[in-house]
């Protein structure tokens, strides 16, 4: 038997736009044609092409985008809704709680006292307060300028302080990947080290002193291999900053392109390291979120160099 989807409430805008609670899971078109029955097909498809359904804020044009049950349903039914665009950042998730964003080479996540430049905080900033000039945004896990994939950001206090807090408990599974000079003799490993800055806060460096540094834990597979080079994936165990690359650096496998920690040059023009697959338990509705990102395409042609 169908399962009847229950309207929850309806809030009229000036801009007319509908909001629903969705009460099942499925996906984006099957949910706006439960709440719009007297909707044909084509003038649904003619809205979705517009922009004009948002889950949890974010704007769709996919028609079997998974929808969940307590999921907010938005129909804009005059205009389309404000979308994001940026040629070195995606969003590929967002709520009233977390965002998670893929971002390209060459981006900082935040800036800093000496560089100013664009950054995903600005970046996104600049987004949620077009729509709310009152609205947050939180960095709360952080990818190097030179590696690109995805990373979460927060977008209430709540949301921010728990994945502060609680990060080790939330996040299932975070994976990497990335191009290593070198073909690598062993399958997979484990690096476990002691890191800490160096005097000018420059580069991160391998130390002796247990007192001195923080504990990084890093786990490697080899995917493939070329002539010259290996195409790994990689697990944090913690959470350091550039803890990828300072491991291979240290057992003589750096990442390609990396020049910061010994690799040469490369064809491609950049660091060969990707921040792949994100697994999560959503901090507020404890809902758990995958998503996956794949390698650049200029990764394998620098492999096979």
């Amino acid at each position: 038997m169908r399962q009847k989807t229950t309207h929850v409430h309806i809030a009229r805008h000036r801009d007319n736009i509908a909001r629903f609670t969705v009460a099942a899971d499925g996906t984006l078109l099957e949910t706006v044609a439960q709440f719009l029955p007297d909707h044909k097909p084509t003038k649904l498809k003619s809205m979705l092409r517009h922009n004009q359904f948002a889950i949890n804020g974010m704007p769709s044009t996919q028609f079997n985008r998974p929808v969940a049950a307590g999921d907010i349903l938005e129909v804009n039914f005059d205009n389309s809704f404000q979308t994001f665009s940026h040629p070195k950042l995606k969003i590929v998730y967002e709520d009233n709680h977390i965002m998670v964003v893929d971002k390209a080479y060459g981006l900082l996540s935040t800036g800093t006292p000496k560089e100013k430049d664009e950054t995903v905080f600005g970046i996104l900033r600049a987004y949620v307060q077009r729509r709310n000039p009152l609205a947050h945004i939180y960095v709360v896990h952080r990818l190097d300028r030179d590696t690109s994939g995805l990373m979460i950001l927060a977008r209430s206090k709540q949301a921010r302080d728990l994945l502060t807090t609680q990060w080790n408990n939330l996040v299932e599974k975070r994976l990497y990947q990335g191009v290593v000079e070198g073909v690598m003799s062993d399958s997979n490993g484990t690096i476990e080290q002691y890191l800490t800055d160096d005097e000018n806060n420059y580069e991160v460096q391998v130390t002796s002193d247990k007192k001195a540094g923080k504990i990084a834990v890093t786990q490697y597979a080899v995917i493939e291999r070329g002539r010259h080079f290996s195409l790994l994936q990689f697990q944090m165990r913690t959470g350091r900053k550039n803890q990828i690359r300072v491991a291979m650096k240290s057992i003589g496998h750096p990442i390609s392109g990396d020049r910061k920690y010994g690799a040469r040059p490369n064809g491609i023009h950049r660091l060969a390291l990707h921040a792949t697959s994100l697994c999560f338990h959503h901090p507020v509705t404890d809902q758990l979120l995958k998503f996956e990102s794949p390698i650049p395409s200029s990764f394998i042609v620098q492999l096979n160099t």
